[in-house]
């Protein structure tokens, strides 16, 4: 018990991370270098492919969309991450109350396990090569077979322990793990380059060239899908204010540009080297007999990586799963932690890693994760605009901060209608009007911040 009491007075879920615990840089570039080039890395350079991008609009659009998230992390949550150096989940109960900011982050914690889950998934492909075992297809939402269960179990018990070690053990296991990470789809994409007879850059642009139809099932990406989806991918953790529980350890908030690590390491190069491992592969006969009957290829990292590099591919796909499950699991964890303030992190995090573990055994998570992702930051990054719309509007619409702690109230309806009323009315448009719902994602953020002010003020009056 005592254990445990320890671990979770460490995590100062509850209070200001003190000056003694914070820490440089360094800790967050391996962090965000070996969380975003992650396992997923490996299905969504793929699932681009599908979507029929072309050569400008993959290459242009995701160095765009990148910088455009560096720039969220940066000035919106490292920025008031080191303000207030508490955890997104304690920051919001001082503003929703205890029973409203229960709904979130029982949300919150759920999607982040579906997440955590996907890199299970991944890293199970890996695994299971060696055992001669069936892979997912990009159609596939079940599990296949005994012999996936088992991997899946034995792979999430590992990464849930790792995470329910803390902060600490997140980091230090990151920091070995990036460099192999990295150097893997590096040297990965090189190969792939050998294998589809590369030899200057025109025939790198040709592999996309202009662009094709999406194969079935997929719908078509143009340019402005790839900037918008690839900025608002990690939307819940930037502008939805999740990461406040990762950088309020941080001694300044310049350490948000350690994100850029992630960004152009993970989703630009690690995007881009796996969508070469997927062409290479589907100019081979068994992706064409495939693609002959109508069906898509499947996009199982681990057969691609070991295509291409062998051994060092399956420890690559294994690693990049496990570093972005730690952190992923992590933050789950302290959402249910919040929820039940009196649990040990400990506990709350293998719970936490124990949903990851039960999603990673459905691949559907995995083989959708473009429409996963979007729907995840569509769903989350709204309540963010709550936390920066109070920081820097409160005061000039005359409205009291931390309302629901300054007045006792468990449950804040301004915060509840700005929320349901912003996100139902922009998701009712996506799905009427037929619009992608990344496109929507930053309109339904800003809205709920404005509704917020506005609807603070007059509630406030009349309590």
């Amino acid at each position: 018990m005592q254990n445990e009491k320890q671990l979770q007075t460490e995590e100062f879920e509850r209070e200001p991370v003190p000056a003694s615990h914070w820490k440089g840089w360094k800790s967050f570039l391996a962090m965000y270098a070996g969380e975003h080039a992650a396992g997923t890395e490996f299905v969504i350079g793929p699932l681009f492919l599908t979507a029929g991008v072309s050569a400008f609009d993959l290459i242009v659009g995701l160095l765009i969309g990148n910088f455009l998230a560096v720039l969220s992390w940066r000035f919106l949550t490292a920025e008031l991450a080191t303000k207030y150096r508490l955890t997104l989940y304690f920051q919001l109960e001082k503003i929703c109350g205890k029973n409203l900011v229960t709904l979130y982050n029982l949300a919150n914690g759920v999607l982040f396990c579906f997440l955590a889950g996907s890199m299970i998934t991944v890293s199970a492909t890996a695994v299971g090569i060696p055992f001669n075992m069936e892979m997912p297809k990009l159609t596939d939402t079940m599990p296949n077979g005994i012999t996936w269960v088992l991997i899946v179990l034995i792979l999430g018990g590992l990464f849930t322990f790792i995470a329910a070690k803390g902060f600490q053990t997140v980091t230090k296991a990151a920091n070995v793990m990036s460099p192999i990470i990295v150097t893997g789809f590096l040297v990965a994409g090189i190969s792939a380059l050998g294998q589809l007879d590369v030899k200057n850059f025109s025939d790198f642009w040709n592999i996309w060239g202009e662009g094709s139809e999406p194969f079935p099932g997929q719908i078509k990406y143009t340019f402005w899908h790839v900037v918008i989806w690839s900025w608002f991918c990690n939307a819940a953790m930037h502008i939805g204010m999740s990461d406040l529980s990762v950088f309020r350890y941080a001694k300044s908030p310049n350490a948000g540009w350690t994100t850029a690590a992630g960004m152009y390491v993970g989703h630009y190069m690690a995007w881009i080297a796996a969508a070469l491992l997927y062409a290479a592969y589907l100019k081979t006969p068994e992706a064409v007999a495939i693609l002959a009957q109508g069906n898509a290829p499947s996009v199982a990292p681990g057969p691609l990586a070991y295509n291409a590099i062998g051994v060092f591919g399956i420890l690559t796909v294994i690693l990049a799963g496990w570093t972005t499950a730690n952190p992923t699991i992590y933050r789950s964890g302290l959402a249910f932690q919040a929820i039940m303030p009196k649990a040990s992190t400990f506990w709350v995090t293998v719970v936490a890693g124990s949903l990851a573990t039960i999603a990673g055994l459905f691949p559907a998570f995995a083989m959708k994760l473009l429409d996963f992702v979007a729907v995840y930051g569509f769903i989350l990054a709204p309540v963010g605009a709550i936390i920066v719309f109070e920081h820097y509007f409160a005061d000039r619409v005359g409205m009291i901060r931390n309302y629901a702690e300054h007045s006792g109230s468990t449950f804040n309806m301004a915060v509840l209608l700005a929320w349901v009323l912003s996100g139902g009315l922009f998701f009712y448009l996506s799905q009427s009007q037929g619009i992608f719902l990344s496109f929507l994602t930053f309109p339904a953020w800003l809205g709920c911040g404005l509704l917020y002010l506005l609807l603070s003020k007059g509630l406030q009056k009349q309590s």
